[in-house]
């Protein structure tokens, strides 16, 4: 797994962390690990080998350039890029590649409650799409990223099949709490 982040987060499965990386988890300042390591602890959990590393859109232009550009060659085949303030960094990458784009919007101090982030990635120009997902949703981002990798995964269904049914069941254990009397807000 490459990595440029502490090494608490970019840990993964011993299987994981020997195959090819098929998503690349980007975000442009370390202030953004908080949210985006919610990307990366859903793909260990579904055994889905990725890197995680920072490419600023403003501070690094040539290194997002060249990230870009070399993701299929390098074996990657979706990007879940995550952006605050004026996100530019989802818009911009997906302006290099023609992988799938997953943007995340960032609640970031510098903007007005995600909002700008948010719109940053849904008003793309026709060709350039980024797929966007809820404001801090990067856990949702990795589910979609293994979503599209399982379209030819047969195992990847299936994990996300299980994943669902574990969603179920959580749900069904609280109904069942409630209707004991009991709430636990797990």
């Amino acid at each position: 797994m490459n990595t440029t982040l502490p090494p608490t987060v970019a840990a993964a499965d011993a299987a994981a962390a020997t195959e090819t990386p098929l998503v690349g988890i980007i975000m442009g300042s370390q202030s953004d690990l908080k949210t985006m390591s919610a990307a990366a602890e859903l793909l260990r959990q579904f055994n889905v080998p990725y890197e995680i590393t920072l490419v600023s859109a403003h501070r690094t232009p040539h290194r997002l350039v060249e990230y870009a550009e070399t993701a299929r060659k390098r074996g990657l085949r979706v990007i879940i890029a995550g952006g605050g303030g004026a996100a530019h960094l989802p818009g911009m990458v997906a302006a290099f590649t023609t992988l799938p784009v997953i943007g995340v919007p960032i609640n970031s101090a510098a903007s007005i409650h995600g909002l700008d982030s948010i719109l940053s990635m849904l008003q793309m120009p026709a060709g350039v799409p980024v797929a966007t997902v809820a404001l801090d949703g990067a856990a949702n981002a990795a589910v979609l990223a293994t979503q599209m990798l399982a379209l030819s995964n047969a195992r990847l269904h299936d994990v996300l099949e299980k994943y669902r049914a574990s969603l179920k069941d959580k749900v069904m254990r609280t109904i069942e709490e409630l209707r004991k009397g009991g709430f636990n807000d797990e």
